[in-house]
């Protein structure tokens, strides 16, 4: 068993044992859930809005080098500097080179899984660079020296009391202070960020090929002024947010909206198509933007789990998943939590690692059903398990354990060999690894086949 799956059997053990993690878990997603029902009124054919979101990611995903090209092309026509980055490493350090030309000392970042998955902040600090995170989440998460927990809402496992003492011991403030007043504190020490930033880094929720242009879709305007106020914005993002054409948000921003929160559309809705131009007064008057392979061509060479790259991040999976409710998204140890999470993190970070994911679900479905792409989320973690397998990564035991229990499931005479001592003592004394995490397995006294014969006489 890899490092990373001990770690996340000890502490999804702990966590599910938390009774109150995990009732502030499911009275925070209650809150979405309940709402999610509302945004979806907008749309009177809700099955063909999302086959047609699906298809639109489709052709992007199967043209994603032709899309790329494109919107390179469209971006740099207006001044926009591209950058490809084959891997996290690549990406860190062209944003250095280009704080260190800005003599940058301090950054602006708004709300982004991909530099949480570069380890964008942590590489800054290292060259003496503040890295502030602007969305409020975030920045609640930054101050706990913690990492998003949830992919759309990072401090969903705090309750406001939990945030009000972290201000309290952090930022000196009163220790019941209210949520407004906590905003407002956040507020003033973030404004003053802004302005003192040289940089400004934000992701994007859809890149654009026809326009090239970058959009991001928030609720709080920390984006806006990440990228307006500083000289020099920097996009990260992956490669996969690709869309073909500008027209197609006027789809995917409801269903983000919807699925991600309920809402009808989100209240901040941006489309930055590069560097300030002549005539105009405002805007960065440098911007870039970083495409981050970092293993996503890995997922894009396999036919069989492509389709995972048409995720828009909305959280839905997560909110429906009831193994995410119960271990909560920091047990994963990874970038991207939830079902979405366990299919796509083997491929990103090796699959001998972090297999263990994609076997950690009930493979129930909710993930797929309420997916706004219709992904095939638990059809693609059995595809996961079974690479795994094809590519060595089962122990021995196990081996042998699946092909005793195939032979026996294929011969009644020996499912039916022994009596239940013998099957109970078995299940006792050779599968307590299978009984640890889950109730005990009892076999009982009589078979399906005696049970038979005894009703009907046979």
């Amino acid at each position: 068993m890899s490092q990373a799956a001990d770690k996340f059997i000890a502490k999804s053990t702990i966590k599910a044992a938390d009774l109150e993690h995990r009732r502030t878990i499911n009275f925070n997603i209650g809150k979405y859930k309940s709402k999610v029902p509302e945004g979806m009124q907008q749309f009177t054919q809700l099955p063909t809005a999302r086959e047609r979101a699906k298809n639109i990611k489709w052709r992007a995903i199967e043209t994603l080098d032709q899309q790329l090209e494109e919107f390179e092309l469209q971006f740099t026509r207006r001044g926009g500097k591209v950058i490809w980055a084959e891997d996290a490493k690549q990406a860190c350090n062209e944003i250095l080179k280009i704080c260190e030309a800005k003599n940058c000392k301090t950054l602006v970042k708004s709300k982004s899984m991909v530099t949480e998955e570069i380890k964008l902040n942590e590489f800054l600090g290292e060259h003496r660079i503040e890295s502030i995170e602007t969305d409020l989440g975030e920045y609640i998460q930054q101050l706990d020296e913690e990492p998003p927990y949830h992919i759309v809402t990072p401090a969903m496992h705090k309750s406001k009391e939990d945030v009000a003492r972290l201000f309290s011991n952090k930022l000196g403030t009163d220790p019941k202070a209210t949520p407004e007043e906590l905003t407002l504190t956040a507020r003033k020490i973030l404004r003053e960020k802004y302005v003192q930033a040289e940089v400004g880094v934000t992701g994007a929720n859809f890149i654009l090929a026809d326009v090239g242009g970058v959009a991001v879709t928030e609720n709080e305007g920390n984006a806006r002024l990440s990228c307006a106020f500083p000289k020099t914005h920097i996009v990260v993002v992956g490669i996969e947010k690709m869309l073909p054409s500008i027209s197609d948000l006027g789809l995917f921003w409801p269903l983000l909206a919807t699925f991600g929160t309920g809402q009808f559309v989100t209240v901040y809705n941006n489309i930055i198509l590069g560097p300030k131009q002549p005539g105009e007064v405002d805007g960065p008057e440098e911007m870039y933007v970083i495409l981050l392979d970092n293993g996503r061509t890995n997922l894009l060479k396999n036919p069989a789990v492509r389709e995972s790259l048409y995720c828009i991040r909305c959280g839905a999976c997560l909110n429906a998943c009831p193994v995410y409710k119960n271990v909560g998204g920091h047990s994963y140890g990874t970038t991207y939590s939830g079902p979405i999470g366990k299919v796509i993190t083997p491929h990103l970070r090796g699959m001998e690692e972090f297999k263990h994911l994609s076997f950690a679900s009930s493979l129930c479905g909710n993930c797929t059903e309420v997916c706004p792409v219709r992904i095939n989320l638990h059809e693609l973690l059995l595809e996961n398990r079974h690479e795994a397998v094809d590519q060595g990564y089962s122990s021995f035991g196990e081996r042998v354990a699946w092909k005793v229990w195939k032979q026996a499931c294929l011969n009644r005479k020996m499912m039916n060999m022994g009596n239940s001592k013998i099957k109970n003592w078995m299940i006792s004394n050779f599968g307590k690894e299978w009984t640890r995490h889950r109730g005990d397995m009892k076999f009982p006294e009589k078979t399906f086949n005696q049970l038979w014969r005894e009703k009907n006489g046979k």
